[in-house]
């Protein structure tokens, strides 16, 4: 869509040849495109970082990308401007665009991915960018932008596979696993804390382990060292309520790591496939195993794909309700946003790392 140019000069990296993080150049000759009917222009505060990032910057990413694309998919901002006939936001507003402009609500479309930021369209590592209005909800008050830019993915990834089937919703009383201690997880625990279930953590560093229970608290959070209890299955169901299994997990290891989520689950449970950190290298047999384990715990076990801006909206009334604070382990500078994906990288991070836009 093309936009109405002012002269006015907005900061911004592109990727190069995604051959690393360093392929990512600073451009600070770009003009600020105006919003066209439907859009705002958003002025950027900060940005959080996903695993993502880092597989489109090394060029190991599965889905389409487009070239000298504009990074990172999750920002926070204000609304600086807003064109002809929009109604929904105004000049001043905080705002995060959704992850998928194009979801609005409902079953996500195919087609829709053509709409993701950071990867098909120009993302959020930048000081401005166009939107259009009805892909932006407005941000949490209880949240500084540091911590609302770390919503549109992760929170609302944790978000859709807690709440986004009708008919297996979390409720209190339940066990909700979650694989490490990244921002979906993180978000995933306090999700379910706050609607009183029991959670259990899993994560291979006992250091990141006290780490999280300092975040959260020893109330309803249990914990399993993976290194240290390589069938962690078992443990956890053993450590769920009533012993009766997990409800809910959120898989962010991928094949490698699903078996032992099937060992956990409760008969009637649900897995939301999030991830594959782990690998995906796994034999045929084992395929098969995980087929039979599937129906004979009448398992629901679905790919979530972030939610929609209905869904977006929805969390962040949650999070204003139970005034649920964003776990942020660092904040970087937006010249050092090397330093930021290479601190991701190392996975020694506790929650989410983010990036400060300049004024």
């Amino acid at each position: 869509m093309a936009h109405r140019k002012i002269k006015m000069f907005n900061q911004e990296y592109r990727s190069t040849d995604n051959s690393g993080f360093d392929s990512l150049q600073l451009d600070k000759s770009a003009l600020i495109s105006q919003p066209g009917r439907g859009e705002v222009l958003i002025k950027f505060h900060a940005v959080s970082l996903n695993y993502r990032d880092l597989c489109i910057s090394r060029g190991e990413y599965s889905m389409p990308t487009k070239p000298d694309t504009v990074p990172v998919s999750d920002g926070a901002g204000e609304v600086t401007a807003v064109g002809e006939g929009v109604r929904v936001l105004k000049v001043g507003d905080r705002v995060s665009p959704n992850f998928i402009l194009d979801h609005l609500g409902g079953q996500l479309a195919e087609e829709s991915l053509k709409s993701a930021l950071g990867g098909a369209i120009d993302g959020c590592l930048r000081q401005y960018g166009v939107y259009p209005a009805v892909s932006c909800v407005k941000i949490p008050h209880c949240l500084s932008y540091e911590e609302a830019a770390t919503l549109p993915c992760a929170a609302l990834t944790a978000w859709n596979s807690l709440y986004g089937l009708a008919d297996r919703k979390l409720e209190p009383g339940q066990t909700v696993l979650v694989q490490g201690t990244g921002g979906v997880a993180l978000f995933g625990a306090q999700f379910a804390i706050a609607a009183g279930a029991r959670v259990i953590i899993t994560s291979s560093s006992n250091e990141k382990i006290a780490a999280v229970k300092k975040y959260l608290g020893e109330k309803n959070v249990c914990t399993i060292n993976y290194r240290e209890t390589p069938e962690w299955g078992k443990k956890a169901k053993e450590l769920s309520h009533g012993g009766r299994g997990v409800n809910h997990i959120l898989e962010v290891g991928g094949e490698k790591t699903l078996p032992q989520s099937l060992e956990a689950l409760a008969f009637g449970g649900s897995i939301g496939i999030i991830g594959f950190v782990a690998g995906t290298d796994v034999s045929s047999s084992t395929g098969n195993g995980i087929t039979m384990q599937i129906l004979m715990k009448n398992a629901n076990v679905r790919s979530v794909l972030i939610g929609s801006v209905e869904q977006f909206n929805a969390m962040n009334a949650a999070i204003e309700m139970h005034r649920i604070k964003p776990i942020v382990d660092k904040v970087f500078e937006f010249e050092d946003f090397t330093d930021a994906y290479e601190y991701l990288f190392s996975q020694k991070h506790v929650g989410k790392v983010v990036v400060k836009i300049p004024e």
